[in-house]
């Protein structure tokens, strides 16, 4: 085989391949178990579960099993939301030790998957895998339990072909990704760490070694209610103010930063798209016929490493925020004596390595090798491997099979075919890095 370096690489890469169906299988597993991304207040659901069914497979290989619940945050950490509670919803840490003097590697991947919803327009069951023409349908197939079970996959193959890593494995799933992150934030709190780092999402092929980052301002207008089918008088004399109207100069003054910020030289990124802000959710008013008394938009901010203060907070990019609408706000005399409110939602930070770091070049080339080239690119959205890169001292990046496309929609699949030869890479690429003994 041209493709792999060695023997042994060949042994992997056909103990991978041969293990097709344990693949699938594995993945169906973890698909069967409802780990809905919940909301606040909601009680847990499956995650319990599949933890469980990870450490087992991870104990089975020798690998020490760290199974924990963090302690609900607290207040006032700007980067995790307040009060969540991790009760029935543990982390995952693992570790494969090695025989000494290798690096030592990293391999994550999110447990939470988004909702099904509407549920009657799939196909079959979202939470029952299922393979039709080489692809496998599910909640979560790429995004991301297919690349978790290619992860143990992985690593099940090199021990069935006797490959002892001269460096440790941390095998580290969690939860919350697709909501906060405080999942991965509660495992660099809790110490998990690597030399460097591999998170299986679905990137096609490529290596994700760039993300933005996020904040989340809802901004509150508020208004007068009032018959909305009786003339009202001026506000100055008590008529009633209409606050969804009042809030349309607000979301003007994001439209007008967001045209300004794509042309911005300091907004320009060789692998991201320039920063972002738009209006998302818009809650307001409470009868049809009562001008809305309040009105609050929610808009989703993306930022750039650049962007960053010395902090390590989007701050900067806030006071921006802040100044624009406050602009906008100005050219009103009612925003005299009923200024804007904002409540600023988690500020998950944006993180990059470089793009030739040596774990990015060992798993492009693998891939490469096995027919998948990629390159090193972006992802203009937001991945647990920058809270390992940015929080825990671990360059990590996200490698994985094509799935984007179809994350988060109805029907969700991936390529089996994918998944096979993910698997490999990582096995590979875990040879590289780690060193065999």
């Amino acid at each position: 085989m041209a493709e792999v370096r060695s023997g042994l690489e060949e042994k992997v890469v056909e103990a991978v391949r041969g293990n097709r169906d344990e693949l699938l299988g594995v993945t169906a597993e973890l698909v069967a178990c409802d780990t809905t991304a919940r909301g606040a207040g909601e009680p847990a659901r499956d995650e319990e579960k599949l933890q469980g069914i990870l450490a087992r497979r991870l104990a089975a290989l020798g690998a020490e099993v760290d199974l924990w619940e963090p302690e609900p945050t607290g207040k006032g950490n700007r980067h995790v939301p307040d009060d969540l509670d991790f009760r029935g919803r543990p982390q995952l840490a693992a570790r494969l030790r090695g025989a000494g003097g290798g690096r030592s590697l990293l391999l994550n991947g999110h447990i939470d998957a988004v909702d099904v919803e509407p549920r009657e327009r799939w196909a079959s069951d979202p939470f029952t895998v299922v393979e039709r023409d080489g692809r496998l349908y599910g909640r979560g197939t790429g995004d991301m339990k297919g690349g978790i079970a290619a992860l143990v996959v992985a690593l099940e193959a090199l021990a069935h072909t006797g490959v002892r890593l001269a460096g440790d494995v941390v095998f580290c799933t969690v939860t919350d990704e697709e909501s906060s992150g405080a999942g991965g934030f509660a495992a660099v709190a809790h110490g998990v760490r690597a030399d460097a780092g591999i998170c299986a999402e679905a990137t096609g092929f490529d290596a994700w070694v760039a993300c933005r980052g996020t904040l989340t301002p809802y901004v509150t207008v508020t208004g007068r209610a009032g018959h909305a089918e009786v003339r009202q008088a001026h506000w100055r004399e008590g008529g009633a103010v209409n606050a969804i109207e009042k809030a349309i100069p607000i979301v003007q003054a994001a439209q007008r930063l967001r045209a300004e910020w794509r042309d911005r030289p300091d907004h320009q990124h060789p692998l991201l798209s320039p920063g972002d802000i738009v209006p998302t959710i818009v809650k307001g008013g409470t009868w049809e016929v009562t001008h809305p008394e309040t009105c609050t938009v929610c808009f989703d901010c993306m930022y750039l490493p650049g962007h960053l203060d010395e902090e390590g907070t989007g701050k900067r990019v806030e006071a921006e925020i802040v100044r624009a609408f406050e602009a906008a706000a100005g050219t009103d005399p009612w925003f005299d004596e009923h200024p804007l409110g904002y409540e600023w939602r988690c500020d998950v930070v944006p993180a990059e390595i470089p793009a030739d770091h040596p774990l990015v070049t060992v798993t492009l080339d693998a891939g490469a090798g096995l027919g998948r080239p990629g390159r090193a690119a972006g992802l203009d959205s937001w991945h647990d491997a920058a809270t390992f890169t940015r929080r825990g001292g671990t360059p990590t990046f996200s490698y994985g099979g094509d799935a984007l496309a179809t994350a988060h929609t109805i029907d969700e699949w991936i390529a089996v075919d994918d998944l096979v030869d993910a698997a490999a890479v990582y096995a590979l690429a875990a040879m590289r890095w780690c060193g065999v003994a």
